[in-house]
């Protein structure tokens, strides 16, 4: 194979065809894959494949090289064939979905250009081409958005269903998504975050065949029951944890702090009100074991709110504890997402993951006079990527430039 002639450009369809077949084969590809690219004949097929062989990956997470990750990946998706109306598109953005990692800049954007050209060189016809082109564009929206955005926000969904634009762009993302968080590695992919993603899909599936938006919930049937109880409680069931309690300025972040010093690792939070009562919900793991006793959490959070424990000393005293990094770390970002959400400021705080960051966070906006509404929370190794939906004490998002530049410092602030 390595010795003949080049073929022709277009492709043949029998050639396409023969890809597809391969790639169908499942992990059985992978060794035949890695062959054929020993050979010589991958960078035949695919010039754009030498930018990428053995290269390295910028994020820790990741188990493979950016070659064999795209191998491994297509290896993935071939599981999912029957579950899409294209497989053989599914295969093939597989492939090609992170070869913009051989070029500078965003590696989505520029890799829907290098699988744009490669699928016209395949032979693909114009609109398949373009669905390749924009699934390999958005291969990282369903994961991105599900783990750092509001799902119950209105505009989270309707940006990424006119972001995919069908119903089959959309199935062949939601396909690739796992493949590509699968063959990323366990730090990539878990159950949590395959929840959230299958919430996504089915939400936008809605929107696209025709369903209008729905509004964002106030509480839910459950919550509202939960709230007619006032007082304080904690209720907790399995990985959801609810908290109930007379609403207050910083009560979210106050009870992340009381989950954080019983080594709860908070993934998201949402907050909502009935009357002088809030319920906050978190879905949380344990950092280890078994999650602590519900009563224990109900009566550290009441003394809390009763201004009777220092939270902020206990985790103080777990940080001092945990060993300092050996090597150098980056320094922390805060990020003002502007049009992520038409009721809320979204801010972005991607820092070195440690205990009770939610806590520091949320009192960062608390010394703002802003309230925190909603979180999403993703650890990517030691790295936190927090998302945070924030408005001001009369429930507005932040309009003004001045007052954004000062949440941006206040959390920084807070990081060092």
């Amino acid at each position: 194979a390595a010795h003949s002639p080049p073929l022709p450009v277009p492709w043949p369809a029998e050639a396409r065809d023969a890809l597809v077949g391969l790639l169908g084969a499942g992990q059985a590809a992978v060794p035949v894959w890695e062959e054929l690219d020993q050979a010589g004949v991958v960078v035949g097929l695919l010039p754009d494949w030498e930018r990428v062989r053995h290269r390295p990956q910028r994020n820790p997470v990741h188990r493979h090289t950016v070659d064999r990750h795209l191998i491994e990946t297509a290896a993935g998706a071939a599981s999912f064939t029957r579950e899409v109306a294209r497989p053989d598109l599914l295969l093939v953005a597989a492939l090609l979905h992170d070869l913009g990692k051989g070029w500078p800049g965003d590696h989505s954007v520029t890799g829907a250009v290098v699988a744009r050209d490669i699928g016209a060189r395949m032979g693909l016809s114009a609109p398949d081409v373009e669905t390749l082109e924009r699934v390999v564009r958005h291969h990282l929206l369903l994961p991105e958005t599900a783990t750092r955005r509001d799902l119950d926000d209105p505009v989270t969904i309707s940006r990424v269903a006119e972001a995919v634009g069908s119903r089959e762009v959309l199935e062949l993302l939601a396909a690739l998504a796992v493949a590509d968080g699968r063959a990323t590695g366990p730090a990539a992919w878990n159950s949590w975050k395959a929840s959230l993603v299958a919430d996504l899909v089915r939400r936008v599936r809605s929107v696209l065949s025709g369903t209008p938006v729905r509004p964002a919930p106030v509480l839910s049937a459950a919550q509202t029951s939960l709230a007619r109880h006032g007082g304080g409680a904690v209720r907790v069931n399995g990985g959801a944890v609810t908290v109930v309690a007379p609403d207050r300025a910083g009560l979210l972040w106050s009870a992340a702090g009381v989950l954080a010093a019983h080594r709860m690792v908070v993934r998201a939070a949402s907050a909502a009100s009935a009357g002088a009562t809030a319920v906050i919900e978190f879905a949380v793991v344990p950092e280890y074991g078994s999650p602590p006793d519900p009563a224990t959490l109900e009566a550290d959070l009441r003394l809390v709110l009763a201004g009777r424990l220092d939270i902020g000393r206990r985790l103080a005293r777990r940080a001092a504890s945990a060993r300092p990094p050996r090597v150098p770390v980056a320094p922390p970002r805060v990020t003002i997402v502007d049009d992520a959400s038409n009721t809320a400021t979204v801010v972005e705080v991607r820092a070195r993951d440690r205990p009770g960051l939610l806590w520091r966070i949320g009192g960062a906006f608390g010394d703002c006079g802003l309230d925190v509404r909603a979180a999403r929370v993703e650890t990517l190794g030691a790295e936190a990527v927090d998302v945070f939906y924030v408005v001001d004490r009369a429930g507005r998002p932040l309009t003004d430039e001045a007052q954004r530049a000062l949440v941006r410092d206040q959390v920084l602030a807070a990081l060092r």
